[in-house]
């Protein structure tokens, strides 16, 4: 009986078939994507927003991660106000923007600033997907590069989390420009001793993962995260071969060396800090 209490699993709140089809509030339900179990969103979201059942981890938007990582009422946010405009006059661009802006609540696709991580210092930049796909346009990339200039300048680590579609098609060349200004910003800092924490998450694709999100001190990524450059299809045909089920996959780039770790959302925040631990970064608890 006493044995029988610790080996007690915690439950989780699933939907039932019946319930499933009921009337219910939009967003109250969450059905997990990889094993389409259904489950209160209220629960997802104590589970960090991955699957109780499969470890699926969904998509968390850069307010929650940092809400999730950083230590409480420590976040000092950089560059809040900066909106992109429309250098090219691509069409309804700017209307594209805005309706972003009002779903996501935050003015562009990547969130940036400083706040602790147990008590250690650090600057922060946070991409969210839900921002017309995380795409990297000008005020994206003026956004990191500020920010790795701004840890320079406090001498304090950078940990950045990707999760981006690439290159912004409707900044044209501007966005690729980008690529050149964050990894310039990225080498000033290296030479100066700074560390970088480079944390990819699903996605990190095209001119993004081709630049500053491969060149940290250390390169993580989280489980099953879609990492790569150009897309699947593409690659096939032009090697005219079949790739593997798992390419692109955090697993696949871990085994082939091209990540330092794979890190489950739950060992995020302790992964994060120890390594600020080792590096004898001021602070800490």
């Amino acid at each position: 009986m006493i044995k029988d209490m610790f080996n007690k699993k915690r439950k989780y709140a699933t939907i039932s078939k019946q319930e499933e089809h009921e009337d219910v509030p939009e967003g109250l339900m969450v059905k997990c994507p990889s094993c389409r179990k259904i489950y209160y969103r209220k629960e997802i979201e104590k589970n960090l927003l991955t699957c109780p059942n499969c470890d699926h981890h969904h998509q968390m938007s850069a307010p929650e991660r940092i809400n999730y990582l950083l230590d409480d009422g420590s976040f000092q946010e950089w560059d809040e106000d900066m909106v992109s405009e429309n250098p090219l006059e691509f069409p309804d661009y700017l209307q594209k923007l805005e309706k972003d802006q009002k779903k996501t609540g935050i003015n562009e696709g990547v969130v940036t600033g400083q706040g602790t991580i147990n008590g250690y210092p650090t600057a922060v930049a946070v991409m969210d997907a839900r921002f017309r796909m995380g795409s990297m346009g000008s005020v994206v990339g003026e956004k990191i590069a500020r920010a790795i200039e701004k840890a320079n300048e406090l001498n304090i680590p950078l940990i950045l989390f990707t999760a981006s579609g690439g290159a912004r098609m409707q900044e044209g060349v501007l966005s690729l420009m980008q690529m050149t200004k964050t990894s310039v910003a990225l080498e000033r800092f290296d030479r100066a001793g700074g560390l970088f924490i480079s944390f990819m998450t699903n996605p990190t694709t095209g001119g993004v993962s081709a630049s500053f999100a491969s060149l940290g001190d250390y390169n993580f990524a989280e489980p099953q995260a879609l990492i790569g450059f150009a897309g699947r299809r593409i690659i096939e045909q032009t090697i005219r071969e079949k790739l593997p089920d798992d390419f692109q996959t955090a697993e696949f780039l871990f085994k082939h060396g091209q990540l330092d770790r794979v890190v489950p959302r739950h060992e995020m925040k302790d992964t994060l800090s120890t390594i600020l631990e080792i590096h004898h970064v001021g602070g800490g608890q």
